[in-house]
């Protein structure tokens, strides 16, 4: 068993392409246009109308990474959701990466704005972890860490 990807449902497509594209650094790997039989699919909406867009690394695709799946419900049109970072059914995805603070800076200067600066803990074994928190244009949080060893 693997992880294939994360699912998240969003009220403007283009918006959270862009912003997950060219902030980010995601690539498109693949668009489907997905109209579900009148009886219904997997989905559990008869006749949904929705379109996928799968996000990821250049090579998440051909070597079975990780990816981000944008999901654009047409019909039936999805409700407001509103689940605060510490509520049961809040949720965040996580990226692995390098030099935090740049990035940090980067965005912040793009108008991102995070929950805090990066917070770096350097454990017994000598190794340093930093991480931070912020939220994409749809409110979905968000998590950079970047993992530092020690250097001798």
């Amino acid at each position: 068993m693997n992880f294939l990807h994360t699912g998240l449902v969003v009220r403007d497509l283009e918006l959270m392409r862009r912003f997950y594209t060219d902030l980010v650094g995601l690539k498109v790997l693949k668009e489907i246009d997905s109209i579900a039989p009148e009886s219904g699919d997997h989905t559990g909406f008869p006749n949904a109308r929705r379109k996928l867009v799968f996000l990821g690394f250049e090579d998440s695709e051909t070597q079975g990474g990780h990816q981000l799946e944008l999901v654009k419900y047409f019909e039936p049109e999805s409700p407001e959701a509103g689940a605060d970072r510490h509520e049961r059914g809040s949720m965040h995805v996580c990226f692995q990466v390098e030099n935090l603070q740049q990035r940090y800076l980067t965005l912040s200067a793009k108008g991102i704005h995070f929950l805090t600066e990066p917070k770096f803990n350097t454990g017994e074994d000598g190794q340093s972890v930093g991480v931070v928190y912020f939220q994409d244009p749809e409110g979905n949080w968000l998590e950079f860490v970047e993992y530092q060893t020690k250097t001798s």
